[in-house]
């Protein structure tokens, strides 16, 4: 599931079936987002906090309840069909950015105020 938010790369979820959870371990960090709620963070292998779900998100986003995102600059490569993703710049959102993504993306200097 792709879930673009103002200014941001879109970020991808999986259903937790389709992810390899014997490579997951749960990770002593956590975030929370205003509109989706507190996330759970695992370590990947011996990538640190290199994924995140929602357990228990808003209702506007259940959708995405237990499926798991991936930072594209803590795992070996992220892919949207053909096209390698690179990490959203400031390293702390989950963007994926893919050739051809156009407009301004925030996580970069001077975007701190968007």
């Amino acid at each position: 599931m792709r879930i673009v938010e103002t200014a941001g790369a879109p970020t991808y979820y999986f259903p937790s079936d389709d992810v390899d959870l014997a490579r997951l371990a749960i990770a002593s960090g956590h975030s929370f987002c205003e509109w989706k709620g507190a996330a759970r963070h695992f370590d990947v292998d011996d990538a640190t906090e290199a994924a995140w779900c929602y357990p228990d998100p808003f209702p506007e986003f259940a959708a995405i309840r237990g499926w798991m995102s991936f930072l594209p600059s803590r795992v070996d490569a992220c892919w949207i069909g053909e096209a390698r993703a690179t990490p959203q710049p400031g390293g702390y959102y989950g963007g994926w950015v893919t050739p051809g993504l156009s407009g301004p993306i925030k996580g970069g200097a001077g975007s701190e105020s968007w």
